[in-house]
């Protein structure tokens, strides 16, 4: 027998121009449950019928599959009405064999009856907003620098040694001489021989410039919309490792409300800087971390490297103690952790950091001798 935790509730399984939903409903003196079916159009419209439609069968919880973007949209139309749940996909996977929209919806549906569902972390509205900035940044970061690295080629392919010579091609006096060999002035009759008249060239400057502002100008909107946390940020920079930029980009990911997580370790889990545990007849067989958040991994495992450069701190002790018996790369992700359980700790219990000094692991492992 099963144990029924919700008596009416639905699994919807979004694709990009369809949601195709299952109710599952306890029906009065019968042991089987009801089961219904719909498909939905993902447009506006489309979103308010389904609404509408969960709302004529009573249903009191949704769960969904976090597929791609297409979520978003369903779940902020549903948000206000419903007890919603965002699922993995690979936390979900149905049977092989029953792989149809109609089964998808139903297992999901199934699932959601019995409340095993493992729900994955959905932030805020405010904190949503924050997170898809600090996100853009990231990827005009990238493309800035795709396109320097871009530049570079096509000088080096045309033998034009510029990078020999000058650190930054892209500082005030690189760019002078691009732009001089773009507009083909007579530096040398070598160099106007050698210039490449190609669209690529003339617009290097000008893109790197085009993406430059673009990415003050992001930078100051994300300062406007960290006004309302700028307590959390100051919190935040007083960890080693942690300046204002990555400060928002924690924030934009895990924002402020820690009791979504079970724990530090749930949270460290879920950002990818916990070690696996894959065990089979007593044997270990692999502790390598998970995919977990990398937006959030990424920008503190930087964290972590500015902390092993830094001024002698208990974070920067940790990661050199990790980095003697483990290696580089183990001790930049046992920092992240280490950092995540830092966070959360300071979230949870509205505290400040306080840096315990280099020697503090050491002192602790004495007194931990001296007590035994």
């Amino acid at each position: 027998m099963e144990d029924v935790l919700r008596s009416c509730c639905a699994g919807l399984d979004i694709h990009q121009k369809v949601i195709v939903a299952c109710i599952i409903r306890s029906a009065e003196g019968k042991k089987r449950p009801e089961k219904f079916f719909g498909s939905f159009d993902t447009t506006t419209r489309g979103l308010f019928d389904l609404s509408d439609w969960l709302t004529s069968y009573e249903v009191t919880h949704i769960s969904m599959e976090s597929t791609g973007v297409y979520w978003k949209c369903v779940w902020r139309i549903l948000q206000n009405h419903f007890e919603l749940q965002l699922a993995n996909p690979r936390h979900i996977k149905n049977i092989p064999g029953k792989k149809t929209d109609m089964k998808d919806a139903e297992w999901i549906a199934r699932l959601t009856r019995l409340g095993v569902v493992p729900t994955s972390f959905v932030p805020p509205e405010p904190i949503q907003e924050l997170r898809d900035l600090t996100r853009y940044r990231k990827h005009l970061v990238e493309d800035l620098n795709r396109e320097k690295n871009r530049g570079h080629m096509v000088i080096q392919n045309a033998g034009i040694k510029l990078t020999s010579v000058i650190k930054d091609i892209y500082g005030k006096s690189g760019r002078a001489l691009l732009y001089a060999l773009v507009k083909n002035r007579p530096i040398t009759e070598t160099l106007i021989l050698e210039c490449v008249y190609t669209t690529l060239r003339r617009k290097v400057p000008q893109l790197l410039e085009s993406l430059e502002k673009q990415l003050v100008e992001v930078e100051e909107t994300i300062n406007d919309y960290l006004v309302p946390y700028e307590e959390y940020v100051e919190r935040l920079e007083e960890i080693p490792g942690i300046n204002r930029r990555t400060a928002a980009v924690v924030l934009a990911e895990v924002g402020i409300d820690m009791s979504v997580f079970l724990s530090s370790g749930h949270l460290a889990s879920w950002a990818g800087a916990s070690p696996g545990n894959n065990q089979s007849a007593g044997k270990t067989r692999s502790k390598r971390v998970g995919k977990g958040n990398s937006y959030l991994k990424k920008v503190l495992a930087q964290g972590a490297l500015a902390v092993s450069q830094g001024k002698p701190t208990r974070i920067q002790a940790f990661f050199f103690r990790v980095r003697r018996n483990a290696g580089h790369k183990k001790s930049v992700v046992a920092t992240v952790h280490l950092l995540l359980r830092i966070i959360y700790r300071m979230f949870s219990d509205q505290s400040r950091y306080d840096e315990l000094g280099e020697s503090y692991l050491k002192n602790r492992k004495n007194t931990l001798i001296y007590n035994c």
